[in-house]
């Protein structure tokens, strides 16, 4: 992960340096820049081409970008480039004193809020958090669900959701996955109501009149198929499949094949179709995991290995298999599930 610091001033430059330790101690890769006039305060400082041009390319290249210096500096720069608090990267602003740490972009889904926190902790400053669940001290669940690597159904009712929690309204909360630990503040079980949270694997279930729905990835997906297999057949099995049991695709945390399909074009092209990793096994990993699995001894004669899907799988979940295989025009296919409880209180 990438993050770069702007500094304007003597003061700010070397503050950058602290500010650059701390960064790569909580594990970003971190440049630093400072106007050309004071990059002979550190070899490690670069020369800013000025805060306005450097913005754009630091908004397409880093995770995080801190300013040194006033937040207008900060505010003027970003301004053309703010799209979506989805995608946009954390912004951080601190005075080059080194008193304030304040979030400016992307508190909560792009971890601001987090990071000054821990940077404030490392240069003895104060961080200055703005948003509205923070200060009520109340649930975020756009952060939570962020560094769970949980999928946000909806944008739109996560901002519904987080407004009724600051507005003291009552928010149920319904769970296919086994909870554990204390509910947030103002958080009921609940099966229905006016809004609240479902979490489980089907991101078109409405519990509730407003529903966020989040989605954890507690599925490996195993796939074995013919050589030369084209992306378009190994679509045809699996979407339909994941249709029937109401699966989302962002349920599934990775495919996973035999070693021997590393270079198979169809299977690469479905995994960066749907941003999903790759995972493969040597045939010798997949014959040494137990359980009771559909074998095939053409599949043995040339994999190496009685049986592809079901035992990749298993093999990258350590759960259960929950469909077994099944094949259509030379793809096979298999789903186990990674065993999950839901803890509020893991941030």
């Amino acid at each position: 992960m990438n993050a770069i610091v702007f500094s304007y001033t003597r003061k700010g430059a070397q503050l950058s340096l602290q500010v650059k330790r701390a960064l790569e101690f909580i594990g970003y890769e971190t440049q630093i820049y400072t106007s050309e006039k004071f990059v002979e305060v550190d070899p490690l400082l670069k020369k800013s081409a000025g805060c306005i041009k450097d913005a754009g390319q630091a908004f397409a290249e880093n995770k995080v970008i801190i300013y040194i210096g006033s937040c207008g500096i900060a505010v003027r720069a970003i301004a053309p480039h703010v799209v979506s608090k989805i995608t946009d990267p954390a912004v951080i602003s601190i005075d080059e004193g080194g008193n304030f740490v304040i979030p400016l972009l992307a508190g909560h889904i792009g971890g601001a809020n987090n990071i000054a926190r821990k940077l404030a902790a490392a240069i003895t400053a104060q961080a200055i958090i703005t948003t509205a669940t923070d200060i009520n001290g109340l649930f975020a669940v756009d952060e939570w669900a962020v560094r769970n690597n949980y999928h946000i159904g909806s944008m739109f009712a996560a901002k519904e959701f987080s407004s009724a929690l600051v507005d003291g309204k009552e928010i149920g909360v319904k769970s296919m996955y086994q909870l554990t630990g204390s509910l947030p503040k103002g958080l009921t079980l609940q099966d229905g109501g006016e809004i609240g949270l479902l979490i489980g694997c089907d991101e078109h279930e409405k519990a509730f009149s407003t529903t966020l729905n989040i989605i954890p990835k507690t599925f490996t997906l195993g796939i074995g198929c013919r050589r030369n297999t084209p992306i378009e057949t190994i679509e045809e099995l699996i979407m339909p499949q994941l249709k029937l049991m109401k699966i989302s695709m962002h349920a599934i945390k990775e495919i996973c094949s035999v070693d021997l399909k590393k270079d198979e074009q169809g299977l690469l092209a479905f995994a960066a179709k749907y941003k999903l990793p790759l995972r493969f096994f040597s045939a010798e990993e997949l014959a040494g995991q137990e359980g009771n699995f559909t074998a095939s001894n053409l599949v043995l004669r040339v994999v190496g290995v009685d049986n592809v899907c079901e035992r990749s799988a298993v093999a990258a979940s350590q759960g259960k298999i929950i469909l077994p295989k099944i094949s259509k025009n030379g793809v096979t296919m298999a789903l186990a599930q990674i065993p999950i409880t839901i803890d509020f209180n893991k941030m």
